[in-house]
């Protein structure tokens, strides 16, 4: 269930509430985090999604539609990576999503994936979604497979310097098909006592092995 923090203003308007997963909190970007976006653009890390970059990209012009969100660890309370959103049209849009290298392969991502789809898919009507992403990104291809995204075609583009990987692969997922894996998500408007995230299950037993964590 995605819920606005408790501690936070319970209004429905994603800059005064922090939307939450399993493991990831999601809120607004503020100035303050100028520091550490920048350091994790610095440090050179793969983009999950495109050629993007957490600081250049909150820096850019954006419409009232678009959103600027930081990944926070639940556990730690550190911003470990931030995404942005772009509408494409009246039906469809695009993010672009990036986790810093220290905090890569704990599950952050995949997690504030799925809360961002619910929240676009849910409270703002979307119907489908489109992103793209570098020919040689194989992780970040993986992992949108097993979100449920299918590669619709790819795209050359030859201002690309990814080595023999000169395109994108566009791969997208509609609100059905993203309803069809998720059908227990919810979307109110009051914080969830229980302070269960968007996924939450029993805990597993002592041999569970979990999926590959990106």
């Amino acid at each position: 269930m995605i819920t606005p923090d408790a501690t936070r203003l319970a209004a429905p308007s994603i800059s005064s509430t922090t939307w939450v997963g399993r493991k990831v909190r999601l809120r607004e970007v503020t100035p303050a985090d100028r520091t550490a976006l920048s350091r994790f653009d610095v440090a050179g890390h793969t983009p999950l999604v495109g050629g993007y970059q957490h600081w250049a990209a909150h820096r850019a012009s954006t419409t009232g539609e678009d959103l600027e969100l930081g990944i926070v660890s639940r556990r730690s309370g550190l911003l470990v990576g931030s995404l942005s959103t772009v509408r494409t049209d009246s039906s469809r849009f695009s993010y672009g999503i990036g986790i810093a290298p220290w905090y890569g392969r704990c599950g952050y991502a995949a997690d504030a994936i799925t809360v961002l789809l619910a929240l676009m898919f849910g409270q703002r009507g979307y119907r489908e979604c489109e992103i793209s992403i570098y020919g040689n990104n194989f992780a970040s291809q993986s992992l949108h497979a097993r979100l449920g995204f299918w590669e619709t075609g790819r795209l050359d583009d030859p201002g690309l310097s990814h080595g023999t990987f000169r395109y994108l692969v566009m791969m997208t997922l509609s609100a059905t098909e993203f309803w069809s894996r998720h059908p227990g998500i919810a979307l109110p408007m009051q914080a969830d006592r229980t302070g269960r995230g968007v996924h939450w299950r029993r805990l597993r037993g002592r041999h569970w092995r979990g999926e590959d964590r990106f």
